[in-house]
């Protein structure tokens, strides 16, 4: 498996919530892009939910886990949705990361998804 550390740079301050800073993988490695993951739902919760797991599913696809996440991109349609996002990692992200090293994580607001719907998109790097 690849040497993955999961980093903050003193420099930058604390992270604003459940991520780091920097992801460094050594070694020889797969790299693993997963396409963004949207999952219907009737609340936020329930979609941000269902893309984590899909994505789970993903990563298991390939032969990785959650320790193999080496980035995310998530995007929001909602800047209201904004403290519902970190309240759920918050949550949920102990559990996926009990090692307490969060992945680097990129939030953006846009307009819409592929569909209406949808409310949450999120995008996975991985490395195994």
């Amino acid at each position: 498996m690849a040497d993955i550390r999961i980093e903050n740079v003193p420099a930058l301050g604390a992270p604003l919530g459940q991520y780091s800073h920097l992801a460094r993988v050594r070694g020889a490695t797969e790299t693993l892009y997963i396409a963004g993951m949207v999952a219907p739902g009737e609340t936020f919760e329930a979609q941000l939910a269902g893309c984590f797991s899909a994505i789970e599913q993903a990563l298991a696809h390939a032969g990785a886990g959650w320790a193999n996440v080496v980035q995310f991109t998530t995007y929001l349609v909602h800047s209201q949705d904004i403290a519902r996002f970190m309240a759920w990692r918050l949550r949920e992200f102990p559990r996926l990361f009990p090692d307490g090293r969060y992945p680097p994580n990129t939030l953006l607001v846009v307009d819409r998804l592929v569909q209406e719907q949808f409310l949450v998109e999120v995008q996975t790097i991985a490395v195994r």
